[in-house]
């Protein structure tokens, strides 16, 4: 790879034809001047939801910065925020100290900023060529696009990172780690002074990654400023050489790698209060209900185990990218694992299919609800009684009372607010819609139920209904497994936790032992911890 990045730094100036030429790095900017791209004081804010809160942020040439904090502390908002899909409500965002404002995507482009994203975004019936050059290809006779130029441009890119990637191939051609390099080429094209990676080792191998951050240190040498997301520890004190941590869309701290510890970055991740009031509870365990052995999946998770008794809140805890939904969608059935067994009450339990899985009292709640828990154009009563026809039918005839019944039960118990069953679910508010979702699994008197970020994106009095409900549930003897990337609900609700990275089963914890330390700690892959 090392001999790429050096073809790629000898390629960079032939492909001028292809590029803006004012994009390119001024001769008189070095590592140690004011910074490219600044943040002062931006604010965001969307209904019921202040995303950022003043924060300020510094990108220097020749210099990786890493943006670090946990899920939901603002840093996407900050990237789509610098790279022109959305703008901020208040501060300045400044290049070379001059006020700017990006109303587009490719306003920010045309200003020197390029985002490699989490999730790729690429089209898959283009060629790689096509993707690469999208929106600023070479142009020739008549305004017309260059195709020779445009693949020539894109095979030296290719090139220079040591992909061997045909350009002419279309994109749905190419596995996963070939469109993260496509990607990668794409932010390439432009000629970046700023180049923000936001995840960009998710989908990739160990030696993809080590490939990766061989680009990084190529991308340093020739100035670019580099604005580097990750949850993984390692790889933010791999090749990071300054920090700053966001916290509920707060700038918490900032400073030289050099300087920090990991132990400090985790304290100021989750240095906020986490005295939130949950529902006090007797924690009565009764008999296991369920037990998973040796679940894996080709590239989503590995050797995943462990039991549930009744009457237990298991919290689930990871970072983006550690697998848990994952899990959780092969448990229910709708996706197929490699291998792997569950038993349900001692017996065991063959889920091919989510049929299967309520069949066997185990049913799901995902995280979106609006595309995968309801059907929005539906009204609530038949949201609810969707998987619980046989009760509310006779003799192949739906019965409409009984479905009102059945709903109006669960609905009630849930504290369900609309103006009747007959409303759509799609004209609830989130929170509603989440106990929509909820009801209709309930209705089925399942064994186990799966909770998947049963809160996101619900308002504070919704959330409080919910985790009431669900200690309601498990003092009725209901075994509930709740996954979470909100640790004050891990910490307030779960009896024990289960912390996943990468794929794996990184640790699991008794009620005492959980802290918000130990859970990022454990999440990131820190060695040392203080709890």
């Amino acid at each position: 790879m090392s001999t790429g990045l050096a073809r790629l730094a000898c390629a960079r100036p032939t492909l001028s034809p292809f590029l803006n030429s004012d994009l390119h790095m001024r001769p008189d900017v070095s590592p140690s001047d004011a910074p490219i791209l600044s943040l002062s004081k931006v604010t965001k804010t969307f209904p019921g939801v202040r995303a950022l809160s003043e924060v300020s942020l510094d990108l220097y040439a020749g210099k990786v910065t890493a943006l670090v904090g946990e899920n939901g502390a603002g840093k996407s908002t900050v990237v789509k925020t610098l790279t022109g899909i959305y703008q901020p409500d208040g501060g300045e965002i400044r290049v070379d100290g001059a006020p700017v404002q990006f109303p587009a995507p490719q306003t920010a482009e045309n200003a020197g900023v390029t985002a490699i994203h989490q999730e790729t975004v690429l089209f898959d019936e283009l060629s790689v060529a096509e993707n690469i050059f999208l929106g600023h290809a070479p142009k020739g006779k008549f305004g017309l696009i260059d195709t020779r130029a445009m693949r020539k441009g894109a095979q030296e890119i290719l090139d220079g990172l040591g992909a061997k990637i045909d350009p002419s191939a279309t994109l749905k051609e190419l596995g996963t780690a070939n469109k993260h390099l496509v990607a990668i080429s794409r932010a390439l094209s432009v000629d970046a002074r700023v180049v923000i990676m936001d995840e960009p080792t998710a989908a990739l191998s160990h030696a993809e990654i080590d490939e990766l951050y061989e680009l990084v240190d190529g991308l340093k040498a020739q100035g670019k400023a580099i604005l580097f997301i990750s949850h993984k520890f390692d790889e933010i004190f791999r090749i990071a050489d300054n920090y700053t941590v966001f916290r509920d869309g707060q700038m918490v701290g900032d400073g030289a790698i050099a300087d920090v510890t990991e132990a400090e970055l985790v304290k100021m991740m989750v240095g906020r209060d986490v005295s939130q009031i949950f529902p006090e509870r007797d924690r009565n365990l009764g008999a296991e209900v369920l037990s998973v052995t040796g679940y894996d999946h080709p590239t989503e998770f590995a050797d995943i185990g462990f039991t549930l008794k009744r009457g237990e809140i298991l919290g689930f805890y990871g970072l983006v990218g550690a697998g848990r939904s994952e899990f959780m969608q092969a448990l229910f059935g709708t996706t197929k694992p490699s291998a792997g067994s569950v038993r349900v009450n001692g017996a065991e339990a063959s889920i091919r299919s989510p049929a299967d899985a309520v069949s066997n009292g185990i049913v799901y709640v995902p995280e979106d609800r609006g595309n995968q828990g309801a059907i929005v154009d539906l009204p609530i009563f038949q949201n609810v009684t969707l998987p619980s026809l046989k009760q509310t039918s006779r003799k192949g005839f739906l019965k409409m009372a009984e479905e009102f019944k059945l709903a109006r039960e669960y609905t009630e118990r849930l504290d369900l607010r609309a103006a009747s069953l007959d409303t759509h679910v799609g004209s609830l508010s989130g929170g509603n819609q989440q106990k929509v979702v909820i009801a209709k699994w309930l209705a089925t008197e399942p064994k186990v139920i799966i909770l998947d970020e049963p809160t996101k994106g619900i308002d504070i009095g919704s959330k409080a209904a919910v985790h009431e409900f669900m200690a309601e549930l498990a003092a009725q003897g209901l075994a509930v497994i709740m996954v979470s990337s909100e640790i004050p609900e891990i910490v307030g609700m779960a009896d024990r936790v289960i912390i996943m990275r990468e794929g794996r089963i990184a640790a699991e914890l008794s009620r005492e032992d959980i802290s918000p330390e130990v859970l990022v700690s454990h999440a990131a892959g820190v060695t040392e911890i203080h709890a």
